[in-house]
């Protein structure tokens, strides 16, 4: 749970600003700033991967990885190009969703056939939400699509799965998928607006 403190615009800069100079001294090999850096970051970082990855052990490995890259590209962060947090968060996510594409790949090259669909019994982030007006809005909403829209915004904006994966995943057009989710978010902001 966030403090009073953090939701501060003075502290976000104070923070913004030392995330900054961890990094240029990370991309200077310093080890003591790159362990303040994690200190600092590993939490919401971890948050973002296990979301994507529904996995503590699996999450925990992809965090490692991403901080391997932040070390190994520290360097290359341009302060002009984006807030220090939205550029590891960045890694993080991709890091993350390589690891799943990955996975993936792994489990059809053994298999030696892959599945259209493959059963997900992970429950969406929607349903650790509380009860909420917003929530039964939203799921009311979501059942007005057509059932291939619900399917690829579900796992587009609930599971990360990119244009190419979700074109993959259901043996469908990439053309057809760009075209199923936005034609599903038009009728949802729609609904959401009534």
């Amino acid at each position: 749970m966030s403090s009073v403190n953090e939701k501060h615009p003075k502290y976000n800069n104070q923070r913004n600003q030392e995330l900054k100079e961890l990094l240029a001294a990370c991309a200077l090999n310093d080890r003591s700033a790159f362990a303040r850096l994690y200190q600092l970051t590993s939490p919401k970082l971890y948050g973002v991967v296990l979301h994507i990855l529904n996995r503590e052990a699996t999450a925990q490995e992809c965090l490692q990885d991403t901080y391997i890259k932040i070390w190994n590209n520290a360097e290359s962060y341009r302060t002009h190009l984006a807030a220090p947090m939205t550029w590891m968060t960045t890694i993080a996510r991709n890091q993350a969703l390589d690891h799943l594409r990955r996975c993936q790949r792994e489990v059809m090259e053994s298999d030696g056939y892959s599945f259209i669909e493959q059963i997900d019994t992970q429950p969406l982030p929607l349903e650790f939400c509380s009860h909420s007006k917003e929530k039964t809005q939203l799921m009311a909403c979501l059942d007005q699509l057509n059932e291939n829209q619900r399917q690829m915004i579900s796992l587009a904006y609930f599971r990360g799965l990119t244009h190419s994966e979700l074109a993959s995943r259901t043996n469908t057009p990439i053309g057809t998928v760009k075209t199923q989710i936005r034609r599903g978010l038009e009728q949802l902001r729609g609904c959401l607006e009534t």
